[in-house]
C-alpha cells in the first residue's frame, strides 16, 4: 500500500455495502480488517453482517436507490461498495456520484458489459478479444434461420439480465428453435429476451478470473473454478454455485499470463478507448478451449461463491479498502497487492430442496471452528431473540485456507461438520476436478488405462452381456458377439422379394433423467423402440440391431444395464442383437456421463411397402396407446420439472406409489408384434410413429398430396403424465399436440371397410389399447379437434 503522507491522515471510511448475500458478508469481513475503515453498513445484509465489531445490517433494499442515498447522507457515508449486478446495471453509481459519494463499481454504461450480452459480444468483436462465434438478433424469424444455417452446436443467451437463468444449451437444432421460441415469443425471461445472442457452443474447462480495475490497470486475483450443479460429479440441476476453489491447477502461470495478455488487459484498454472506462471488479468467465482461452461472458462485480475463497487468500498486508479506493481514484498501480501462497476451498450449505422450493426459518447453530476456517452467511437472518435462522436457498458458505488444495478441502469439510441446521444440503466433492488433473499429471509409464480407457472393463462387459445377446437369436443369425461384424441370412428368414429398410436413432435428453435418477435398465428398450418403430411404419419386419455406447469412464454395471434393456427391446420386437460398439472416451465425456445410439435393419416384401399409394379421404385413423412420454419432448419435460422445483425422486401427485423418475423412464412402447399380422395381410395403408413433432408434424408425413386429416383429442385417453405436465407448465394444447404423443404412440391408416378387422387384429396381437381417433380428409395437414378436453383434464 502507498506510504501515508505524515502531514495528511487519510479520511476514515464509513462504507455503505449494498447487498445481502454471501459475497457481501465476505466483503464486509475483509473490509473490516482495514485500519482505515470505521463503519460498514450492509443494506440489507443478512444474519452474519450483524455480528461484526464494525459491521451492522440496515433494512434498506438494494434496489431502493432513494432509501440508500438518504441513509448514506444521514449517516455520513463517504464510500459505497456495490455487491449485486442489478443495481449497477440500473445506474446506482451515478446516483451516488451526483451526491458526491464515490462508488466502487462501474457506471451504467460500463455495467452494460453484463447487462447486455449483445453489447459485450459486439465489444469483443470490435476489439478482437477471443470469444465464440456469434450473432445478435431481435427478430425471432431471423434467429431461427441462422440456427438452421450453421453447422455447429449453439448456445442461446437472453441479452439482458435474467437472474442467472437466461442461458439455454440445446442439444439439437430442434431444441434450439424451441428455445428461441421460449425466449423471444413466450418471453420466458421477460424483457431480458427481447434481444438474443446465438453463439457457438464451446468445450473445455471453465475459469473465473476476477480483476480489480481503475480503468487503466488490472490486478487479477488467482483463477477460481466453481461448481454450478447441485449433485456430486456435476450432476443434477444448475444452482447459483455450490462451491469453489482457488487457485485452479488448470490455470498455470502460462495460462494466466495469456488470459491477462489477450483478454483482461485488452478489455480494460478497449473500454477506455470506447469512452467507458471500467472502474470496479471485472469478472470474466473463461473457457479453456483447444485453441486457447476464450470469453464466455463478462460480469461487472464480485462472484459468489468465488469471493469467499479469493478474499480469504488476500495476504494480511493487503488492504481491500485501500485497493477499492485506489480504483476509484485511478491509482491502482501504486497499492500493495499480494496473495497468500495457499489454497482456498469454499463449500456452500444449502436448504433442503434447493434449487427448487425450500423451507425457511430453521435455526442455525455453529460449533467452535478450526483455525483458518470461516463461515460466511448468505440466506440467513437474525431473529429478535438473537437466533440466526435460514432465509434462502444457499444458506452459508464454509471457507478454509491451507498450504495445499487437499488440505484446504479437508479443513473445509471439518468446518461443514461444525454447522448445524435442519435439511443441510451440500456437495462432498468440491475441488474434485483439480485432483483429477493432478492425478493425470503424475509421471508414470504410459498405458491405455493411463489415458482413461480400460480394456479389461471392456472385456468384462462383453462377457457380462453375451448371454443377453444370445437370448435374441432368431432365424437368419447366430447372435454371437465378439467378432468384427454381424451376419444375417435373408433367405433363412423366409423373404422372397425383400426391400431392406434401415433406421437409426438415439434416446435424446431422456438420458439425463436416467443418469440423474440412477436407473439405466430401461434406456436400452427406448433405444430399440425408437429405431424399430421407424422400420415398422414402412411395413418392415426388424431383423437385426446394433448398439453404440459411448462414455467417459466405462462403468461395467451401468453399461450392462443399458445392454440388458437393448436385449429386452430386441426380444419384444423379434429382432436379433448382432453386435455393437463400446467407446470409452474420457476426453469427450465428463465423469459418468454416457450416450447411446442404435441402428436397426428390417425387410419388407416389395408389394407391402408402406405407406400405400391408395390412401384417400375417408380412411379411418386408428390410434394405438403409448406407455407415457416415450423418448421425445424431454427437453421441455426437464424444463417444466426444473422450473417448479421437482426432482426425479419426488412422488407423483397423481400416483404417490410411484416417483417422477419411474414415470418418465417408462420405456417406449414397441409396436412391431402388434402390427405385423395386419401388415402381412395387406390391411394397413399407412403408419405414423408419433415421436418428435407430435400429431401435427408426423401424421401428414405419410399422407399423399391433397390428403389431410383430423384427430379428435377427446377420443382417446389423455394420460395423467401429460395432464400434469400441461397444467404445471401452462403448455398450450396446440403445443402439446406438436411436441408429445399425448397418449397415442402409433397411428394406423386403414380403409373404412377394413377398420373393424384391423382393430380386432391389433387388439388380439398386443396389449396396447386401440382407439378410433379420426379420419383422413381432402386438404393438407392435421387438424386437432376438441382440444378443450385436454384443457379441462389438465385442470383436474
Amino acid at each position: 500500500m502507498a506510504q501515508a503522507d505524515p502531514l495528511f491522515e487519510p479520511e476514515k471510511l464509513r462504507i455503505l455495502l449494498v447487498g445481502g448475500g454471501g459475497r457481501e458478508h465476505a466483503l464486509a469481513w475483509k473490509l473490516s480488517q482495514s485500519a482505515r475503515v470505521e463503519k460498514i453498513f450492509v443494506a440489507p445484509g443478512n444474519g452474519g453482517t450483524t455480528t461484526g465489531e464494525k459491521t451492522v445490517s440496515v433494512p434498506v433494499a438494494a434496489e431502493d436507490f432513494k432509501g440508500l442515498l438518504d441513509f448514506a447522507v444521514k449517516n455520513e457515508v463517504n464510500f459505497v461498495v456495490v455487491g449485486p449486478e442489478q443495481p449497477l446495471v440500473d445506474g446506482i453509481e451515478g446516483i451516488f456520484r451526483k451526491a458526491g459519494i464515490p462508488v466502487f463499481g462501474p457506471n451504467v454504461r460500463a455495467a452494460a458489459m453484463e447487462g447486455s450480452k449483445a453489447f459485450s459480444k459486439d465489444f469483443m468483436a470490435r476489439h478482437s478479444i477471443p470469444t465464440a462465434e456469434y450473432r445478435n438478433f431481435t427478430s425471432h424469424s431471423a434467429a431461427v434461420e441462422y440456427v438452421k444455417s450453421v453447422s455447429h452446436n449453439v448456445v442461446l443467451k437472453a441479452s439482458g439480465l435474467a437472474a442467472g437463468k437466461g442461458v439455454i444449451i440445446p442439444s439439437s437444432k430442434e431444441e434450439a428453435i424451441a428455445g428461441l421460441n421460449d425466449i423471444m415469443v413466450s418471453k420466458e425471461f421477460g424483457a431480458a429476451g427481447e434481444e438474443v445472442v446465438v453463439e457457438e457452443f464451446m468445450t473445455g474447462q471453465e475459469l473465473s478470473i476476477l480483476a480489480f480495475s481503475d480503468g487503466y490497470t488490472a490486478l487479477a486475483l488467482p483463477a477460481a473454478q466453481d461448481h454450478k450443479r447441485i449433485g456430486e460429479g456435476d450432476t443434477g440441476l444448475n444452482t447459483g454455485g455450490m462451491g469453489t476453489y482457488s487457485p485452479a491447477p488448470v490455470a498455470t502461470k502460462e495460462v494466466e499470463a495469456e488470459i491477462m495478455r489477450t483478454i483482461v488487459q485488452p478489455t480494460i484498454d478497449g473500454m477506455r478507448k470506447d469512452g467507458i472506462p471500467f472502474v470496479g471488479m471485472l469478472f470474466t468467465g473463461i473457457m479453456l478451449t483447444p485453441t486457447g482461452p476464450k470469453v464466455l461472458e463478462y460480469n461487472v462485480r464480485f462472484g459468489d461463491p468465488e469471493t469467499q475463497s479469493l478474499l480469504a487468500l488476500l495476504s494480511n498486508d493487503t488492504d481491500l479498502a485501500e485497493i477499492m479506493v485506489a480504483c476509484v481514484e485511478r491509482r491502482l498501480d501504486c497499492v500493495k497487492f499480494e496473495m497468500k501462497k495457499e489454497a482456498a476451498v469454499s463449500v456452500v450449505l444449502a436448504a433442503k430442496g434447493y434449487p427448487g422450493s425450500y423451507p425457511k426459518g430453521d435455526e442455525i447453530t455453529i460449533d467452535a471452528l478450526p483455525p483458518n476456517v470461516y463461515v460466511f452467511h448468505a440466506g440467513t437472518k437474525a431473529t429478535p431473540e438473537g437466533k440466526v435462522v435460514t432465509n434462502g436457498g444457499r444458506v452459508l458458505a464454509v471457507t478454509a485456507t491451507a498450504p495445499t488444495l487437499k488440505e484446504a478441502q479437508a479443513l473445509a469439510y471439518k468446518g461443514v461438520d461444525c454447522v448445524h441446521f435442519e435439511g443441510k444440503t451440500f456437495r462432498r466433492d468440491i475441488a474434485y476436478k483439480a485432483f483429477l488433473q493432478e492425478e493425470q499429471q503424475k509421471p508414470q509409464g504410459m498405458t491405455y488405462a493411463s489415458a482413461g480407457v480400460s480394456i479389461d472393463a471392456g472385456n468384462a462387459l462383453v462377457e457380462r452381456i453375451k448371454p443377453m445377446v444370445k437370448a435374441t437369436k432368431r432365424a437368419g443369425t447366430d447372435s454371437v458377439i465378439g467378432g468384427f461384424g454381424g451376419l444375417f441370412d435373408l433367405k433363412a428368414a423366409g423373404f422372397k422379394d425383400p426391400i431392406l429398410v434401415g433406421g437409426t436413432d438415439g434416446v435424446g435428453t431422456k438420458l439425463k433423467i436416467a443418469q440423474t435418477y440412477g436407473k439405466h435398465d430401461t434406456i436400452g428398450i427406448d433405444l430399440v423402440a425408437m429405431s424399430v418403430n421407424d422400420l415398422i411404419v414402412q411395413g418392415a419386419e426388424p431383423l437385426f440391431f446394433l448398439d453404440y455406447y459411448a462414455c467417459g469412464h466405462l462403468d461395467v454395471d451401468t453399461a450392462a444395464d443399458v445392454v440388458k434393456g437393448v436385449a429386452e427391446g430386441c426380444l419384444q420386437s423379434g429382432c436379433a442383437l448382432v453386435g455393437g460398439e463400446t467407446a470409452e472416451m474420457p476426453s469427450l465425456y465428463e465423469g459418468e456421463d454416457y450416450d447411446v445410439a442404435g441402428f436397426a435393419v428390417g425387410a419388407v416384401e416389395r408389394e407391402l411397402v408402406l405407406p400405400q399409394p391408395t390412401i384417400a379421404p375417408g380412411d379411418v385413423l386408428l390410434g394405438i396407446a403409448s406407455s407415457g412420454v416415450h423418448s421425445n419432448g424431454f427437453s421441455l419435460v426437464r424444463k417444466i420439472v426444473s422450473a417448479h422445483g421437482y426432482d426425479y425422486h419426488s412422488k407423483l401427485p397423481y400416483d404417490t406409489s410411484r416417483t417422477l423418475g419411474d414415470e418418465l423412464l417408462t420405456p417406449t412402447t414397441l409396436y412391431v408384434k402388434q402390427l405385423l399380422p395386419a401388415i402381412r395381410k395387406g390391411l394397413i395403408k399407412g403408419l405414423s410413429h408419433i415421436t418428435g413433432g407430435g400429431f401435427t408434424e408426423n401424421i401428414p408425413r405419410v399422407l399423399p398430396k391433397g390428403v389431410g386429416c383430423y384427430v379428435d383429442a377427446g377420443s382417446f385417453t389423455f394420460l395423467p403424465v401429460f395432464r400434469w405436465l400441461m397444467g404445471l407448465g401452462g403448455v398450450a394444447p396446440e403445443e402439446m399436440a406438436r411436441v408429445f404423443n399425448c397418449g397415442i404412440g402409433m397411428v394406423v391408416v386403414v380403409a373404412q371397410d377394413k377398420a373393424d378387422e384391423v382393430e380386432q387384429s391389433l387388439r388380439a396381437n398386443g396389449q396396447a389399447e386401440v382407439f378410433r381417433i379420426g379420419e383422413t380428409v381432402a386438404g393438407e395437414g392435421c387438424e386437432m379437434r376438441n382440444l378443450d378436453k385436454w384443457v379441462e383434464a389438465s385442470r383436474q
